[in-house]
C-alpha cells in the first residue's frame, strides 16, 4: 500500500514537474527536462510562496513542455478520430483538468526531500526518452519520460515510472468504459470526478 502510495505520488510529481516558462528552451531533450525540474522544484522548496503561489508558479513553469493534447489523444485511442474537432478540444481540456486536480495538492511535501538522478537518453527521430531515478530517504523509483519533437520544441506525452505507462494505464481505463457503456459516459464520470477532487482539494 504504502509503495503504491509513492508511486501515486511521485507520478504527480513528474506531471507537476514539466511545465515550461514563455520561452522556448533549445537542447537535447536531458537538458530542457533538467531545466524545467530545477526550476519547478526551487518554485516548490521556495518558503516565502504559499500553496496556491507554489502550484501557479509549477503550472506556469510546465504547461508549454507537457503535450496535454497528444497525450488525451493517445489515451483516448481509437476513439479520437471518430470525435469532432470540438469534442476533441473539449476531452483535452478535460484531461489536462484531470491531471491537475488529481496530483497538483500532493507533491509539495516530496518535494523537500527528492534528488533526480538522470541515467540516460534515447533518441529515435523526432522522438525521445529521457531516464531519470527519483530518490527518496530509502526508495529509489525509475521514471522516463517520453517526448516528441514538433516544430523544433521538445514536449512530454507520455511519463513511464518502474515500467507503467501512464498514457497506457488511461487507455485501458477509458477503452474499458467506452465499450461498456459509451464516449458520452466517460466524459460525465471525467466531469464528476474533476470536480469532487477540486472539492476535497
Amino acid at each position: 500500500m504504502r509503495r503504491l502510495l509513492i508511486k501515486t505520488l511521485m507520478l504527480g510529481l513528474a506531471l507537476q514537474l514539466l511545465a515550461g516558462a514563455a520561452v522556448v528552451w533549445a537542447g537535447p531533450p536531458t537538458e530542457i527536462v533538467k531545466q524545467v525540474i530545477e526550476k519547478a522544484l526551487d518554485a516548490l522548496k521556495n518558503p516565502s510562496y504559499s500553496k496556491s503561489q507554489k502550484q501557479r508558479t509549477v503550472k506556469a513553469i510546465v504547461d508549454p513542455y507537457f503535450d496535454y493534447r497528444e497525450m488525451a489523444k493517445r489515451s483516448l485511442g481509437a476513439t479520437w478520430g471518430g470525435l469532432s474537432a470540438g469534442q476533441q478540444d473539449e476531452f483535452v481540456r478535460l484531461f489536462s483538468e484531470l491531471l491537475e486536480a488529481s496530483y497538483s495538492d500532493k507533491i509539495e511535501r516530496y518535494a523537500q526531500r527528492v534528488k533526480i538522478d538522470y541515467t540516460g537518453e534515447i533518441l529515435t527521430g523526432k522522438y525521445a526518452e529521457v531516464r531519470t531515478v527519483v530518490v527518496r530517504p530509502n526508495d529509489r523509483i525509475p521514471l522516463s519520460y517520453r517526448l516528441l519533437n514538433e516544430g523544433g520544441t521538445w514536449r512530454v506525452y507520455d511519463v513511464v515510472i518502474e515500467g507503467v505507462s501512464l498514457v497506457s494505464n488511461y487507455q485501458s481505463q477509458f477503452r474499458r468504459i467506452i465499450h461498456e457503456s459509451s464516449y458520452a459516459e466517460l466524459v460525465r464520470r471525467l466531469k464528476t470526478k474533476v470536480s469532487e477532487m477540486r472539492q476535497t482539494g
